[in-house]
């Protein structure tokens, strides 16, 4: 007979005690399941971060019902990751719980200290970042290195939000732009480049130059305070949208999307992008 997974708060259990046993049970060696015994931090990583978009996405939709799902999908990926590290008594989940504690007690004077200075949330973001970088030249020290400005802006994220923060943290030490114009000559100067190499037909050096427009376009978006991701994924999603009008106008057509021309798809488009404001 199969043991059963612990009971929840009906049965007296409580709720976080209860997902950590469940965890324990899915890693166990023996009796645990298959997949998740044979995982490790690497392969995991990929799901961890495709959760905390879906939490985005569930905000973005404002459904309260997928976000409490999302949001216990994201705690999940936290235990699994605190698991894998217990097995290996580097720390567990109640280190990771104490330590986010400390660090936000920390970081936050104004709330549980004296918070002097602090009466504005203008002055907790200079408070929060001084803390940060200090934070960031003690692991520098740690590691025998020298710190740098760019310290810390994780390799994992998402490359349009990464380019920001980088862009963000070269600003801070007065590595920028003066004003908006060279912004845009910059975008201009980079586009003419990539047209350059599309005619040269070198694949390399094409794809070096799209990066660079790419950067330079984050660049234009942070000058005028857009978040490139938010700005990427709004698009997406006008573009999904348009589209399935357009299949569904070819559909009461009486016809595949994959029987319509270019051109017709195009009229469709046009009409559903006027429509969509």
């Amino acid at each position: 007979m199969k043991d059963r997974e612990p009971e929840g708060r009906q049965g007296g259990v409580d709720p976080m005690e209860r997902l950590l046993r469940v965890m324990a049970r899915l890693r166990d060696p023996e009796r645990g399941c298959p997949w998740d015994v044979e995982q490790d931090f690497e392969s995991i990583a990929p799901y961890t971060i495709e959760e905390a978009y879906e939490v985005a996405d569930a905000i973005e939709r404002r459904s309260m019902e997928d976000l409490k799902g999302e949001l216990g999908d994201l705690l999940f990926q936290v235990v699994f990751h605190a698991r894998m590290a217990e097995e290996l008594d580097a720390f567990d989940f109640e280190d990771v719980a104490d330590h986010i504690s400390e660090k936000m007690i920390e970081r936050h004077p104004h709330v549980f200290g004296d918070g002097a200075g602090i009466d504005s949330a203008g002055a907790q973001a200079r408070n929060w970042e001084a803390q940060k970088a200090a934070e960031r030249g003690r692991r520098a020290a740690r590691e025998g290195r020298r710190p740098s400005a760019l310290d810390g802006v994780a390799m994992g994220l998402p490359a349009l939000m990464r380019a920001e923060k980088i862009q963000k943290r070269a600003a801070r030490v007065g590595f920028d732009f003066p004003d908006i114009a060279p912004v845009m000559g910059k975008v201009d100067e980079e586009w003419a480049e990539v047209r350059a190499e599309i005619e040269s037909g070198d694949r390399d050096r094409q794809e070096a130059e799209i990066g660079d427009l790419l950067f330079a376009v984050v660049n234009l978006a942070r000058y005028l305070r857009i978040d490139p991701e938010t700005a990427l994924r709004n698009t997406n999603s006008r573009f999904v949208s348009r589209f399935h009008r357009v299949e569904a106008a070819v559909a009461a057509e009486g016809r595949s999307i994959e029987e319509a021309t270019l051109e017709e798809m195009d009229a469709h488009w046009n009409a559903a992008k006027k429509k969509q404001g």
